[in-house]
C-alpha cells in the first residue's frame, strides 16, 4: 500500500491522524501569512519558529501512526 493511500485510509478511519492532520494543515496557513509579510518584527519570528516546530511535531506523530499502520497490515 502507497503512502498516500494509508494517510487517505488514516484521514478516514482515525481520529487522532485527522486531529493532527488538520492541525498541521492550520498552521501552514499561518505560515503562509508570515511568508508574505517578507519582513517580520521579532515577535513575529518567535512565533514562526514555534508554528514550525508545532507543525515538525504533528508531522512526526502522523509519520508515527502511519509507520505502525503499515506494521500491521504486513
Amino acid at each position: 500500500m502507497e503512502e498516500k493511500e494509508i494517510k487517505k485510509l488514516l484521514l478516514k478511519e482515525n481520529e487522532g491522524f485527522r486531529k493532527a492532520f488538520e492541525q498541521h494543515q492550520r498552521y501552514e496557513k499561518e505560515l503562509e501569512k508570515f511568508k508574505e509579510k517578507g519582513f517580520l518584527k521579532e515577535e513575529e519570528k518567535l512565533k514562526e519558529k514555534e508554528l514550525k516546530k508545532k507543525k515538525l511535531v504533528l508531522k512526526d506523530k502522523m509519520y508515527y501512526i502511519m509507520t505502525e499502520y503499515k506494521k500491521s497490515i504486513k
